[in-house]
């Protein structure tokens, strides 16, 4: 346990400064934005308390919507993504459960229970932001056209974060 607070330190802190100073420099005309620093939530371990999960989200989104001048929308977003973290971990659970020590990886319960997990996150999570952003259902099309592609472009770096950054 001791070693895990250093390192998620460390996460948050390089998520943010990658997310704020080059993904949201990347707009794809406006249409597409990658949100990469999500992976700090998809990335906790099993044993985070719950209290403790949603106040990180709170300050990982506060932290991007301070440099991004975006009140409270990221906040909210992730908030609502760590709520439903445990719900889908739930859901998804081994017939064994967790493995003690271990992390919500492609590494430890395979590509494809990694996949379903992080998609459902993100695209709840866009979903969120995306509708808070906009605040109105007449543009409800493009709004969910943005999610998609967004959702897909941040569960693409998501996975492939998993193969190059994060190892057993």
């Amino acid at each position: 346990m001791i070693k895990v607070l250093p390192r998620n330190i460390i996460r948050i802190i390089v998520l943010v400064l990658f997310q704020v100073f080059i993904l949201n420099n990347l707009q794809f005309s406006g249409f597409v934005n990658p949100y990469f620093y999500v992976l700090f939530i998809l990335l906790l371990p099993f044993e985070t308390p719950g209290w403790l999960l949603l106040s990180l989200a709170f300050v990982l989104g506060l932290s991007i919507d301070i440099f991004a001048q975006t009140p409270g929308l990221h906040a909210a977003a992730t908030v609502f993504m760590a709520y439903l973290r445990p719900l889908v971990m739930d859901y998804f659970a081994p017939r064994d459960g967790y493995i003690s020590g271990t992390y919500p990886r492609v590494f430890y319960y395979g590509f494809g229970w990694f996949l379903q997990y992080a998609a459902i996150l993100v695209f709840a999570h866009h979903f969120f932001l995306f509708y808070l952003e906009v605040f109105r259902l007449s543009d409800f099309f493009f709004t969910f056209r943005r999610v998609i592609f967004s959702g897909i472009l941040t569960l693409f770096l998501v996975v492939i974060s998993q193969y190059f950054i994060y190892r057993r």
